[in-house]
């Protein structure tokens, strides 16, 4: 097991207006599995990732990485765990624009001190086809291009487990397609676990596992 939620809620707010985003949740993330997460905006999506990948601690019940509780873990550990073996990719591509593609690819790895870092940084972005974009800044780069620069660098420090928040939101349909077939081909190349949150109901019905959130609760 790589990740387990285990009766895991989450409340935010401020200033006497506070709300649960995720309430008692029971899941797990085994290695190789693929799993969707679905439900209509405001049902607690992304606030769920953000606790399987530890982006967030939870309010109440536990949340555990390979049997290990994150709260039991200190802030410098919690970021080695998300650093090392937790692959993130969002909606918005979250790239530096004043950095080139490898520049952003190489980030991770200068903040983990790892040997060979432009070699590795330059297979990940041959692993998804922008070898030859590596000089480019994200502005000079396509929607489809920008993602794929952002799934190298998710990749960049081989992690177990990737988790993407709407990774085909911002891209057209055909971008969209390719993008989603990449992190496919990966994850049954890799045997990565990948977890993906989703309002397209065909990106979802690609996973094998299939978790609906509905006010914060799993249906």
């Amino acid at each position: 097991m790589i990740v387990e939620l285990k009766k895991v809620s989450k409340e935010y707010g401020q200033n006497g207006l506070r709300f649960w985003a995720v309430r008692d949740a029971d899941f797990k993330v085994a290695s190789g599995d693929f799993v969707s997460i679905v439900g209509p905006s405001g049902s607690g999506k992304s606030s769920l990732l953000h606790l399987a990948g530890c982006l967030d601690r939870p309010t109440s019940g536990s949340v555990l990485v390979d049997g290990v509780a994150v709260d039991r873990l200190s802030d410098a550990e919690l970021s080695r765990v998300r650093r090392d073996r937790i692959g993130f990719i969002f909606q918005q591509f979250y790239l530096n624009d004043a950095m080139t593609a490898l520049q952003n690819v190489l980030l991770p790895l200068e903040l983990a001190h790892a040997k060979d870092r432009v070699e590795r940084a330059r297979a990940a972005l041959a692993n998804v086809g922008m070898a030859d974009k590596e000089k480019s800044y994200p502005s000079q780069l396509s929607g489809g291009e920008q993602q794929r620069c952002a799934i190298a660098r998710a990749l960049v420090n081989s992690p177990e487990l990737l988790l993407a928040d709407e990774p085909t939101g911002s891209l057209d349909s055909e971008s969209g397609k390719h993008v989603l077939q990449l992190m496919e081909g990966l994850h049954a190349a890799r045997g990565l676990a990948l977890v993906v949150v989703t309002h397209d109901p065909n990106v979802a019905a690609r996973a094998r596992t299939h978790i609906a959130i509905h006010d914060g609760r799993i249906q």
